[in-house]
C-alpha cells in the first residue's frame, strides 16, 4: 500500500453478506498481512477512526482487533495503537502451542478427531 492508499484503502465490508462485519474486517486484515500489503509494524487506524471510515459501529472494529490480537496477527501497544505482527512471531507461537496440545492429546490417548473436536469447542467457547 502506498501512503495515499493507507489501510483500509477502498475496501469496505459487505453489509449484505451473511458474514458478520467484524469477521469480514478480521479476514481482510489477515489477508492483507499474509500478502505483505500490511507489513509487520504497520500501525492500524484507531478503532473510532476506522469505524467512521468503514461506516460501522466502533464495537465492530474493536471486536475484530480483539480477535486479531488473540490470534497474534496484531498487537495493541496502548496509546501507541494497534500494529501488525510479523508472521514468523504469530506462527511460531501458534506452532509451539499446537505442538504442546498435540503432545498432551496423544499422551491422554485422544484420537486426532477427538483432539480436533476439543480444540474446536475451545475455539468457539468465547
Amino acid at each position: 500500500m502506498t501512503a495515499g492508499d493507507a489501510f483500509p484503502g477502498r475496501w469496505k465490508p459487505n453489509t449484505g453478506s451473511s458474514v458478520a462485519l467484524f469477521e469480514q474486517l478480521r479476514l481482510h486484515v489477515i489477508e492483507q498481512a499474509d500478502q505483505g500489503k500490511l507489513a509487520p509494524g504497520t500501525r492500524l487506524p484507531a478503532v473510532r477512526a476506522l469505524a467512521g471510515t468503514l461506516g460501522v459501529a466502533p464495537h465492530t472494529v474493536a471486536r475484530a482487533y480483539k480477535e486479531l490480537e488473540a490470534a497474534g496477527v496484531v498487537a495493541t501497544k496502548g496509546r501507541n495503537g494497534t500494529v501488525v505482527c510479523a508472521r514468523d512471531e504469530r506462527w511460531g507461537a501458534l506452532s509451539e502451542a499446537a505442538a504442546g496440545y498435540a503432545a498432551a492429546a496423544k499422551s491422554q490417548g485422544a484420537t486426532f478427531a477427538e483432539a480436533v473436536h476439543l480444540l474446536a469447542a475451545a475455539y468457539d467457547a468465547e
